[in-house]
């Protein structure tokens, strides 16, 4: 199980990448990946979209479930990967790289403050 040490955690198992100076990357982690299973579609259609931080902005499903995904951050939402359309996969084969989520530019970059660094993260999840 990989937790990359640059990245921030959310108790729902996203994680966030800053691009920019609030510019982020959003992914769920390889746990939240790992739990779910093979996964099948990935449904976000809150592109342009200003959303709270902990609203929902889209959903994973798997082949036996399907899981929310929410807002580590408030921000717009400007922009989905692309590639997930048709390989949703990639959520499952690297979700830390090709496999990113969306990306935001946040309205306030202090909410950063209130995720979890990469050993707060595999404490949680590997009590």
């Amino acid at each position: 199980m990989q937790f990359p040490e640059e990245l921030q955690y959310t108790k729902e198992h996203e994680w966030v990448r800053i691009e920019e100076d609030d510019l982020v990357v959003i992914g769920i982690t390889d746990f939240a990946q790992s739990e779910l299973g093979d996964i099948v579609y990935v449904d976000v259609d809150t592109v342009d979209m200003e959303l709270e931080q902990n609203d929902v902005f889209g959903v994973v499903e798997a082949v036996k479930t399907t899981s929310d995904l929410y807002m580590p951050v408030g921000g717009e939402v400007v922009e989905v990967n692309p590639k997930l359309k048709n390989q949703p996969e990639l959520v499952n084969t690297d979700p830390y790289g090709e496999g990113w989520i969306i990306k935001v530019k946040m309205a306030e970059p202090s909410e950063l403050s209130a995720l979890m660094d990469a050993d707060a993260y595999e404490a949680l999840v590997n009590p």
